[in-house]
């Protein structure tokens, strides 16, 4: 059985003072397993309304911890897996759990084949969203990339096709096609409101397409993804009901960077629909969410990175009044590098809105009855090589 915090101690023993990736030599091969990892404790409070833990009085239960290793097979065959942990509030309690893995063949430059627990390319950053010192903000804008919803957003098991391909004077095209499944867990889906008894996701499927410019630093995005949630649920004083969710999620992307600045802006909509096989019980409805950002960073330096960001979110694209009919969400980040291997980043939300909070943990109280304006402050660090 594992041990509480048994992958941040793990990771101290593999490689307490490297800079970069680690390398371990394989046996009889020229070629070397590459290791990376990160320990990533951090803290949150709120001025009220408590949002991702129970926050209004502080909480340290905001921390990540992984190790992954990319083995280079031959010259175009490489496998790799990550080991992740983590405890958001009531999510993850340090569970550890395989967050991805994969086979990846690469035919040419313009053709590859993976296979296994692989990313979900959505957007500009959703494949990217478990490392946090790729990016400046502690927290990527929530209307699109919900950290709530990682443990089943970030990556789907089954293939993907993917390529890239130059375009002469064009620039260039890369894509990734992809399709399978996302295995979800019951109890983390169970509400105070609402007790889920079984969860399945019989298909998802998507794309992505970005265009590299031939204006230096600017590329344009589109990415398409389609899936379906089927799930056995109990309400109160009701009688058990079965429901299917299916949705389709589009987003448009761009991005700019110049030297030292970057600049990225993405607008979506999610389009879902409601099938129950009891009417009485739950209605079918269909429903259109508007998910929207800008964001900007700056490196001043080789150690300091400010940025901020704003992002829109709107259940419900019919109905844009009242508190939890929306959440606004401006953001600004300092990034401290201490050294290579090291950071610390302090961040501050102003949010107008509750529609993304949580009646189970505001004591059962509803979105529409917790505070319209409210604020975040988070402070993290991260060691990684």
């Amino acid at each position: 059985m594992w041990s509480r915090g048994w992958l941040a101690a793990l990771l101290l023993v593999v490689c307490p003072r490297v800079a970069g990736a680690a390398e371990v030599p394989i046996p009889g091969n020229e070629r070397a397993v590459e290791v990376h990892g990160f320990v990533s404790p951090g803290f949150l409070v709120t001025t009220s309304n408590n949002y991702l833990a129970k926050s209004r009085r502080g909480s340290f239960e905001f921390t990540e911890v992984g190790i992954n290793f990319t083995v280079p097979i031959t010259d175009r065959l490489r496998s790799g897996v990550q080991l992740f942990a983590r405890d958001l509030g009531p999510t993850g309690n340090y569970s550890p759990k395989a967050d991805w893995f994969y086979l990846d063949y690469r035919f040419e430059d313009w053709l590859g084949l993976r296979a296994g627990r692989v990313k979900i390319p959505f957007g500009l950053y959703n494949d990217s969203s478990d490392v946090d010192a790729a990016r400046v903000p502690i927290l990527l804008p929530q209307s699109l990339y919900s950290i709530n919803n990682r443990d089943f957003l970030l990556a789907q098991t089954g293939a993907e096709v993917y390529g890239r391909v130059r375009m002469q004077g064009l620039g260039a095209l890369e894509y990734r096609i992809y399709g399978g499944t996302i295995f979800l867990d019951v109890a983390s889906q169970t509400t105070l409101s609402t007790q889920v008894t079984n969860l399945d996701v019989p298909y998802v499927a998507g794309q992505r397409l970005i265009w590299e410019t031939p204006v230096e630093g600017l590329r344009a995005g589109a990415s398409l993804q389609a899936l379906r949630l089927d799930a056995d649920v109990r309400l109160p004083d009701r009688p058990p009901v079965s429901l299917g969710v299916p949705a389709v999620l589009w987003v448009g992307s761009a991005e700019y960077a110049l030297h030292d600045l970057l600049l990225s802006a993405e607008y979506s909509r999610w389009i879902a629909r409601l099938e129950s096989n009891d009417a009485t019980v739950v209605p079918p409805a269909r429903g259109i969410s508007e998910r929207a950002y800008a964001m900007a960073s700056y490196r001043v330096n080789e150690w300091f990175q400010p940025g901020a960001y704003y992002s829109l979110y709107y259940p419900d694209v019919k109905r844009r009044s009242g508190r939890e009919a929306m959440q606004h969400d401006v953001a600004a980040t300092l990034r401290f590098d201490i050294n290579h291997n090291w950071l610390v980043k302090l961040e501050g939300h102003f949010m107008s809105g509750t529609a993304m909070l949580s009646a189970d943990l505001n004591d059962g109280r509803t979105p529409a009855q917790l505070d319209r304006n409210w604020g975040v402050f988070l402070v993290k660090t991260t060691a990684h090589f």
